[in-house]
């Protein structure tokens, strides 16, 4: 054998003999501490609390087994001691468990679940923060409708309503117009006035003040009552995002991270990661009624914790805190309708409703004018999962001598498979308020409401219905009804409803029998059997094509099998400036012809606008005068913009933030629109512009090359000092450059050194323009700036 070989193999030969001879380990053994080391030193570990993990490193100081962790780091991770400063010693806090584990290099804390934050899981967007806005502008509503009766009357009625918004509120005044044409006609003619006010909402405060005319606010034991003045009332609707009543309330402590779930009536609703400790659930379905709700807890490792619970939720109650308010002051509105300034006398109506738990709900309530004094409280309250208790009493003196009293009571239940509602009012003595104030009527002396719905088997069969109505008059007569009804899909589109009605005073039986079939996207057939109280029964058909809501034609055709052979057929047109409608009715002896026009015209931002009519808020959208934009509205192409950039969208509600938007996409080259996107609130009976905006700018492409005639090499940085602008070479030496001047300055930064460039852009680029080769080299003495 080789002597050369004989070191290598004595070498291995004791290698073998130490591998034989060692324990079976899969790692070095630790090394070996001193003995002044073993007591005293320090690690650098991840904290983790009850699972969660920090990933960032703090010193962990080690003595005998006690863990000193900085007083600060602690209260960041939620630990709780005495107030104190420097080092505490984890393994003697009350509570808290402590280990060590090396192989992932961190310090494992098991403290109670009451010292970690709770958690809120839910993702609803909150719309408090998003400011709604408003524009100044003039808006005027208008709807001719114009009939011709078989009699030879002709008439003309031009509802009109006028609004100017700012960011101060909105003025509006409402009216008719009427006009006979042809033949007598006994109604009013020319303009009557409706309504004149000034509103103003606080989005803070969520209060809203009006002045003028408007209708005061009641309770369900309460009556509303025409007035002018001044109202200040809660107006929960500019937060369409909040949610008024108690919704389910689920709190549970996690013990380790991991998943909730949560289950409502069997369908999944949402599912949030948690880490541990305590948690409560927000995003909660806006649900009413009886239900169920299950909570379902997964851990890392895949164990799994359910929860049931029933649950009954009632959104006629208040939330725990929450109030709701309405006063009203001013004079009585008399003859509305007939004549446009008729007011009585002074009055006052308030109410105010209070959540004092989740479970009970106060209110009170009171009324007054020059003969009438009206006080009452009422409560509303949950017991338990038996749906909602509803009770009130109020008492009534008028001109000092008379005095009543009403008391009402009700309980509603609405559950998975059927809900009852029962309702019970009650007066004693002469009881008024101010809507029996304007005239001779008084209320009845009692009232009684039962109704009830069931499904009993899903929809397999239906829903069945039953209801019952009586009222006792003042002078003791009495009127009582019953219906029954029942309602079933057919297939998954098609409908069949029965209903029946009867007063029990009477063998007279009225019912209706319908059928409604879907026809294709837009149309639907249905076919309707009446019986009146005379026991005579007739028979309808009729077809309907609904007009597209984005524009177009549509059309309803019906033909009544009676003896009078009643006819009817109309069309509607919408288009994106009004709809218009028109058609005839009747039977033989006597058709009715008609026609109706209705729409908007806009001033607002210095143009003009024609619209179908506008019930609540709009919005323009402006482009900065760049026409044949794109523009939608949560996601739904609305149309492009006009000549002068701007572009109606007429169907926005009030309030709500919705994603206002234009498509990039297929503007030129030499176009940007930095903002395509915007969510906008616009207050209720107004409208915003929401500005876009688009400019032209000028771009290059830039070819850079060595003094060789080579490439630049990819990643070479380059700025232009009049913009600012930062780029890099890429492939084949090209850079990109855009929002450039006429006069552009370069300076390219190579391993060699520094290369500048100058250059001159044309005023516009509707292509980038192509610069180059630009050849860099790097003399000994750098030369000044260069036009090449």
């Amino acid at each position: 054998m080789n002597k050369a070989l004989h070191p290598l193999l004595l070498s291995m030969a004791c290698s073998l003999s130490g591998i034989a001879r060692a324990d079976d380990y899969n790692q070095l053994p630790p090394p070996t501490l001193g003995q002044a080391e073993s007591k005293a030193y320090t690690l650098y570990l991840t904290l983790s609390v009850n699972g969660n993990k920090n990933p960032e490193l703090v010193p962990v100081s080690v003595n005998n087994d006690h863990f000193l962790v900085g007083a600060a780091v602690l209260r960041k991770n939620y630990l709780k001691f005495p107030a104190t400063s420097g080092l505490v010693d984890v393994t003697q806090l009350p509570g808290v468990h402590a280990t060590y584990d090396s192989a992932r290099q961190q310090l494992d804390l098991r403290v109670p679940d009451a010292w970690l934050p709770e958690q809120f899981l839910g993702n609803r967007r909150r719309q408090k923060e998003l400011v709604p806005v408003t524009s100044h502008g003039v808006l005027l509503n208008y709807d001719a409708y114009s009939l011709k009766s078989g009699s030879g009357t002709a008439t003309t009625s031009t509802l009109l309503e006028g609004r100017f918004f700012s960011d101060e509120g909105t003025l509006s005044q409402s009216g008719v117009w009427r006009t006979t044409w042809q033949g007598n006609d006994n109604t009013p003619q020319g303009y009557m006035r409706y309504d004149t006010s000034w509103k103003y909402s606080d989005v803070n405060r969520l209060i809203s003040v009006q002045a003028g005319d408007f209708i005061s606010d009641s309770l369900t034991w309460s009556n509303s009552v025409r007035m002018a003045g001044l109202r200040i009332s809660r107006n929960f609707s500019v937060r369409p995002d909040l949610v008024t009543y108690p919704l389910l309330n689920w709190s549970g402590s996690a013990a380790v991270p991991g998943t909730v779930n949560l289950f409502v009536n069997g369908y999944k609703t949402s599912s949030q990661s948690v880490n541990a400790g305590p948690y409560t659930l927000t995003d909660v379905p806006f649900i009413n009624g009886a239900g169920e709700a299950t909570v379902v807890t997964t851990d890392a490792l895949g164990r799994q914790v359910s929860t049931t619970i029933p649950f009954y939720v009632s959104n006629k109650l208040l939330a725990r805190g929450m109030s709701d308010f309405d006063l009203s002051a001013g004079v009585l509105r008399r003859n509305y309708g007939t004549k446009s300034n008729d007011y009585g006398e002074g009055a006052f109506s308030g109410i105010y409703r209070y959540g004092l738990t989740n479970r009970l709900t106060g209110s009170v309530h009171s009324e007054a004018s020059e003969k009438l004094w009206l006080a009452g409280t009422g409560a509303d309250f949950t017991p338990g999962q038996w749906g909602t208790l509803s009770l009130s009493v109020s008492h009534s003196q008028y001109d000092s001598l008379q005095y009543g009293q009403q008391y009402t009571s009700g309980w509603s239940y609405y559950g998975r498979l059927w809900s009852l509602n029962l309702q019970h009012i009650n007066t004693r003595g002469t009881y008024l308020d101010l809507s029996d104030d304007s005239n001779d009527a008084v209320s009845s002396r009692s009232s009684d409401q039962a109704t009830f719905s069931i499904t009993p088997i899903g929809q397999a069969a239906g829903t069945f219905g039953l209801g019952y109505f009586a009222i006792r008059a003042q002078d003791g007569t009495r009127t009582r009804l019953a219906n029954a009804s029942w309602s079933h899909a057919i297939g998954r589109s098609a409908s069949f409803s029965l209903s029946l009605n009867k007063t029990l005073s009477s063998h007279a039986l009225t019912g209706v029998a319908q059928l409604t079939i879907p026809w294709g996207d837009q149309s639907t057939v249905n076919a309707t059997a009446n019986q009146n109280a005379n026991g005579k029964v007739t028979g309808q058909i009729g077809y309907t094509r609904a007009a597209p809501v984005e524009g177009g034609l549509g059309w309803t055709v019906a033909h009544s099998f009676s003896k009078e052979n009643y006819n009817q057929a109309n069309l509607t047109w919408i288009n994106r400036y009004s709809t218009v409608s028109g058609g005839f009715y009747g039977d033989d002896s006597n058709v009715n012809q008609w026609i109706e026009a209705s729409g908007s015209l806009i001033a607002m931002d210095n143009d003009y606008f024609l619209s179908r009519p506008i019930n609540d808020a709009f919005i323009v959208a402006d482009t900065d005068g760049y026409p044949d934009t794109v523009v939608r509205y949560e996601n739904r192409r609305v149309g492009v913009t006009d000549k002068q950039g701007h572009l109606l969208i007429p169907w926005v509600s009030g309030w709500y933030a919705g994603k206002v938007s234009i498509d990039t996409m297929n503007l030129p080259a030499d176009i940007d629109a930095p903002v395509p996107e915007k969510r906008v609130a616009v207050r209720e009976d107004s409208g915003a512009i929401v500005h876009f905006p688009v400019m032209r700018v000028r771009s290059a492409i830039l070819t850079l090359t060595n003094d060789r005639g080579q490439p630049l090499p990819v990643g070479t940085p380059l700025n232009e000092l009049d913009s600012g602008q930062s780029a890099v070479v890429g492939y084949d030496g090209q850079a990109w450059l855009s929002h450039l001047g006429r006069q552009n300055r370069l300076v390219i930064t190579t391993p060699d050194g520094e290369c500048h460039y100058s250059f001159t852009l044309p005023q516009e680029t509707r292509i980038p323009a192509t610069i180059g080769p630009i050849e860099c080299h790097f003399p000994s003495v750098k030369e000044p700036l260069n036009d090449r």
